[in-house]
This record gives structure tokens, C-alpha cells and sequence, in this order.
């Protein structure tokens, strides 16, 4: 990782960031400037005027995103800012160029204000054709998100949340079947109730999910734990269900240590280190472990194996089954482009997954879930997202 971290710094220096904007069509004389700026342009900005509509077909708009960041929870760097944010938002660009040849613009904030930032993201909206957001903490982000789904006719989408739980629920369908588990029947422990590891509890729970803990720094979230707030204690009322008058499950009260004894899945989108050899031994038979936790996961897969776990994921790309978001963004946004889709639902999410994991024909522990170099990724993903 530190050869990596040397040669990423070396390579920023050299190319000056990793992202430019050419033009579609060369101007090589007097002819070619009349068209393409004064006076021809005036033509295009006088129909875009009598139908704003014509903007989706006649300018950068059909074909571009705006990837926003206020900086606040960069990768695990924590609230970093926006100067530091955009070397992460440009490797983003470069991704949805790569992977669905979308345009995504790197957009970072000075103001971690909820409103402002709302306020501003609503004022550029009119150039792009949709709206990625990125790294924004919780529980912000959650109101920024909706808020901006609401007031805008462009998808909007935070990718933390989303992203990751598509990808997460992908790789959970295929380990579940070589585990020969159902999600109905198993137990679930979510390390983090940050905006991933919410929003892959509440893609779970619309899945088939019925026992699912969520852990936080201070232990297990329950119902009523007076700590919680409004986003955790709302998401207390659907899991940790035995503390909720569910005679079928337990309560469980306890740090990660006591939650993990008898778990079928742990999901950590934490810290790393967290979860040891000895806690995976405490687990179900055939234990599915997704540590998610960038660069250093909760539990190195040699480490997860000694403890006994049968399937392992991480989020890194030196290892097998890498569950990133990258496997999910590029796609959404392609097709909720080239279908003209307004609002990514929950029922779309949910075909995203289904239609990245059966890319997999013979999901085995070591292959759950599609490489994103794949040719089929973006083309399974976007086909989920249509009106």
C-alpha cells in the first residue's frame, strides 16, 4: 500500500491532477468559429430558450454528471475538506469515463452548511444530467439527498449509500447460494451505521432480511438506546427486532464482541482491525465475512480464514470478491441517462443487484461478484434503471 500511496503521489505531480476537458470537434478556421461559438451558437441558445428540454440533446447536459463533495468523509480520512476531497472526486470522473464513457465534472464545496449546500447544488443543476453526490457525512447526507431528489428533475444519487448496498446485496445473493443459506433464515452484523452501512441494512431488510444487529462505536443499535439519533433510532425500530417486542430473536446489547457469537454475515463498513480471529471462530458454520473498510479492512482475509470463515470480500482490488461501489455508480447513472429516468427507486436498486450477480453463472467462495473490468457490469447495472 505504500508503494502505491509513493506512486500515486509521484503521478498527480506529474500529469497536475488526472482529468481534462477536450473538445468534441477540432476548430481550424473561420468557418468552423462561426459554427461552434458566435454568431451560429446563438441559433442553439435561441431553440434551448423556446424548449428547455432541447438542452438534453444539444448541449453537454444529455451526457453529464456533477460528482459533489463537501469534503467531510473522504474515504477513511474522515472530514478532510473540499481541497483535499478532489483528487478522490477527479479519480471518480475518470471512472464513470472509463467504465460508461459518461463526463462527470469533480465539484467540491467550501461549506458543509446542509442548506448551502442544497441551495448550491440546486443553482448548477441545470448543466448536468444528473447529480452524484460523494463523500458528505452522516446524518447530513441523508437530508441533502432526499431533499435534492425532490426538488430536482435530474437523478440524483448518494453513492456511499447506494452504491455500496447494490454492491453489497450483489455479493450477499451469490455467497448466500454457495453457503446454501436464505436471507430469511440467517443473522446479520452490520459494523457501522454510517450512511453505507444504513443504507445496506435497509436494502437487506426490502431484500427478504428479517435478523439484522447494526453496531456503531458504542455497541449495538437497539430501540430507544437514548445515544441514538433520529436516522440510527428510526433504523433501531426495523433491526436488533428482538428488542422490539419480536419474541423470534433475542435483544441483543453489546459491543461487536457479543453481537458476532452466532452470526451467519458480518458486513464491516467501520474501521479497520476490528473484528479479530477468535470473534470469527464465535460465528455460524460456513461464515461470510464482508470487510469493506478502505485501505486496511476490519479483518485481513488471512486472518478472517484462520478464524475459520468460508467466504471472504473486501473492498480492496489485491485480493478476490471486491465489493466497491465502482461496480455500481458508472452503470446507474448510464442508464438513468439514456433512459431519461428522473429518480433511481428502491425497486431499481434491487434489480442492480440481481442483475450484477448473475453476471456470476457458478458463484464459488473465491468469485461472488463481477470484476468491474467486465464488459458486463455497466450493461447489467444500467439495464435495471428504466421507466
Amino acid at each position: 500500500m505504500l508503494d502505491y500511496s509513493k506512486k500515486s503521489l509521484e503521478l498527480h505531480k506529474k500529469l497536475g491532477g488526472k482529468i481534462e476537458i477536450k473538445s468534441k470537434s477540432l476548430i481550424k478556421n473561420k468557418k468552423d468559429l462561426s459554427v461552434f461559438y458566435t454568431p451560429g451558437v446563438g441559433a442553439v441558445s435561441s431553440a434551448i430558450a423556446r424548449d428547455k428540454k432541447l438542452a438534453n440533446t444539444l448541449t453537454f447536459k444529455r451526457n453529464s454528471v456533477a460528482v459533489v463533495s463537501d469534503g467531510s468523509a473522504v474515504l477513511g480520512l474522515g472530514n478532510i475538506g473540499p481541497e483535499a476531497a478532489l483528487p478522490v472526486m477527479e479519480g471518480k470522473a475518470i471512472l464513470f469515463k472509463q467504465f460508461a464513457d459518461i463526463d462527470a465534472v469533480p465539484i467540491v464545496l467550501s461549506t458543509q452548511d446542509t442548506e448551502e449546500i442544497i441551495r448550491t447544488v440546486k443553482a448548477i443543476a441545470p448543466t448536468f444530467g444528473g447529480i452524484n453526490l460523494e463523500d458528505i457525512s452522516a446524518p447530513r447526507c441523508f437530508e441533502i439527498e432526499e431533499r435534492l431528489k425532490k426538488e430536482l428533475d435530474i437523478p440524483v444519487m448518494h453513492d456511499d449509500q447506494h452504491g455500496t448496498a447494490i454492491a453489497v446485496l450483489a455479493a450477499l445473493i451469490n455467497a448466500l447460494k454457495v453457503a446454501n443459506r436464505k436471507i430469511s433464515e440467517i443473522k446479520i452484523v452490520i459494523s457501522g451505521a454510517g450512511a453505507a452501512g444504513i443504507a445496506i441494512a435497509n436494502i437487506l431488510l426490502r431484500f427478504g432480511a428479517k435478523n439484522i444487529i447494526t453496531t456503531d462505536s458504542r455497541g449495538a443499535l437497539y430501540f430507544n438506546r437514548p445515544d441514538l439519533n433520529e436516522v440510527k433510532q428510526q433504523l433501531a425500530q426495523f433491526t436488533n427486532v428482538g428488542c422490539v417486542n419480536n419474541k423470534h430473536f433475542k435483544c441483543e446489547i453489546g459491543g461487536l464482541k457479543e453481537v458476532i457469537e452466532g452470526a451467519d454475515v458480518f458486513i464491516g463498513v467501520s474501521a479497520p482491525g476490528i473484528l479479530t480471529s477468535q470473534m470469527v471462530k464465535t460465528m455460524a458454520p460456513k461464515s461470510i465475512i464482508f470487510a469493506m473498510a478502505n485501505p486496511i479492512p476490519e479483518i485481513m482475509p488471512a486472518v478472517a480464514k484462520k478464524g475459520g470463515a468460508f467466504i471472504i470480500a473486501t473492498g480492496r482490488s489485491d485480493f478476490p470478491n471486491q465489493i466497491n461501489n465502482v461496480l455500481v455508480f458508472p452503470g446507474i447513472f448510464r442508464g438513468a441517462l439514456d433512459n431519461g429516468v428522473k429518480a433511481i427507486t428502491e425497486d431499481m436498486k434491487i434489480k442492480a443487484a440481481k442483475n450484477l450477480a448473475n453476471i456470476i453463472r457458478r458463484p464459488s467462495p473465491e468469485n461472488i461478484i463481477p470484476s468491474v473490468f467486465s464488459k458486463e457490469t455497466v450493461k447489467a447495472v444500467a439495464r435495471a434503471i428504466r421507466t
